[in-house]
């Protein structure tokens, strides 16, 4: 009975020290694991795919240099179909399973909201890529998600700058507003752009909504016809905004179009054609900027030259930096350590210099770039105006 039971402890004592990491074995030897949540499939399936493509193409490219540590680096990740609780699932799996060193992604503002707690339960830091709505990072209530970051600038800043070129570039005094009501990342540009506009002297003259998945969006841009603005924001994503551009110059609209990051894809060119031409973006950088051109070369270099590079890969590029800044920072693989090390470190991004503020967990001193949309031989695409903000953002 003493051998039975002295067997049955030392059972309990290695399955307990297991459950606790082994003292930090499962981070410290073999491969370091990078986390990656995206959607790859519904809706937003074309940044996803390019922001994980990129992620892969990064950490081969690492490798091959000698990885970080004296350890390779190995991709893991997951599809969340654009789904709140695959997402949250997803995150468990990373961290408990997995057992990554850190979490990339995802794009979308409401499945970085939701995956918070589970980062925050385990002492793993999540590094959101485009997602900008404030609650991403700072709840309502002024609390900081411990665990969750950013290389992206926030809805505040984008509805500010959005705002204020409609106001003190582009001289328009009115403004409507067509946005999906279900959208945590439309609902915090429309509330942004919208305080900053009216502070400003501006006017919204009409505020619509709708609901995701539609495609018919007349009778909203009926009311907005008939209250005549000088421009309308669209803050939501390419599919929904080459809908409404095409249904709005039907209607003959002429008002110029405004948007932000979600438009940012070659889809949005190629469906919304002339019907964008004249519309200005909030984007983070210039794409056709020197500095960009190496990582959009390797892209195409690995996954064929009409692989289509979405602003996600330089997001993703970005947010890759700033984790392994931090693995090395930390010199370990142990996601709490390499959490604590995020506010300590500063990288040189394709969006500018991106340093963790330990007050929000955002990027300090970010620019915008501005962007507008030209129709030249048959084709529209963005072109750079220039780097932007508004004197007093909100």
């Amino acid at each position: 009975m003493k051998k039975v039971l002295a067997i049955l402890l030392t059972f309990v004592l290695v399955f307990s020290m297991a459950a606790c990491g082994g003292g930090g074995s499962d981070y410290d030897e073999g491969p370091i694991k990078i986390g990656w949540v995206g959607s790859q499939t519904g809706d937003q399936a074309v940044f996803g795919t390019c922001e994980s493509n990129t992620i892969k193409m990064l950490i081969d490219q690492k490798n091959a240099e000698g990885g970080l540590l004296g350890r390779e680096l190995e991709f893991v990740g997951y599809d969340v179909k654009g789904d709140v609780n695959e997402t949250i699932n997803a995150t468990k799996r990373l961290v408990s399973q997995d057992k990554v060193a850190g979490i990339i992604g995802p794009n979308a503002s409401n499945l970085a909201i939701a995956m918070a707690g589970v980062l925050t339960e385990t002492h793993t830091a999540g590094i959101a890529t485009v997602a900008t709505n404030t609650k991403v990072t700072v709840n309502d209530d002024g609390t900081l998600n411990p665990y969750s970051y950013r290389v992206c600038f926030i809805d505040p800043y984008q509805g500010s700058v959005a705002a204020s070129w409609a106001i003190d570039k582009l001289g328009y005094k009115t403004a409507a507003i067509l946005y999906d009501i279900s959208s945590d990342y439309a609902q915090g540009f429309r509330q942004y752009f919208v305080e900053y506009f009216e502070a400003n002297g501006g006017k919204i003259v009409a505020d619509e909504s709708h609901n995701s998945g539609d495609t018919d969006f007349r009778a909203q841009l009926t009311n907005i016809k008939k209250a005549n603005p000088d421009c309308i924001l669209l803050p939501g994503f390419y599919k929904e905004v080459a809908l409404i551009a095409k249904q709005a110059r039907d209607l003959g609209i002429d008002a110029t179009l405004l948007g932000g990051d979600g438009w940012q894809s070659e889809t949005l060119n190629e469906m919304g054609g002339k019907a964008i031409d004249g519309s200005y973006v909030v984007n983070h950088l210039d794409d056709n900027d020197p500095a960009v051109q190496p990582l959009k070369e390797l892209y195409r270099e690995t996954y064929g030259q009409d692989a289509t590079v979405e602003l996600n890969a330089y997001m993703g590029h970005d947010a890759f930096l700033l984790l392994c800044a931090a693995i090395e920072k930390a010199g370990t693989a142990d996601p709490e350590k390499v959490a604590e090390a995020m506010t300590q470190v500063e990288v040189q991004g394709l969006t500018g210099t991106i340093r963790m503020s330990p007050e929000d967990h955002n990027p300090a001193g970010k620019e915008a770039a501005i962007q507008q949309y030209k129709y030249k031989d048959g084709k529209v695409a963005p072109y750079f105006v220039e780097k932007y903000s508004p004197a007093n953002p909100i």
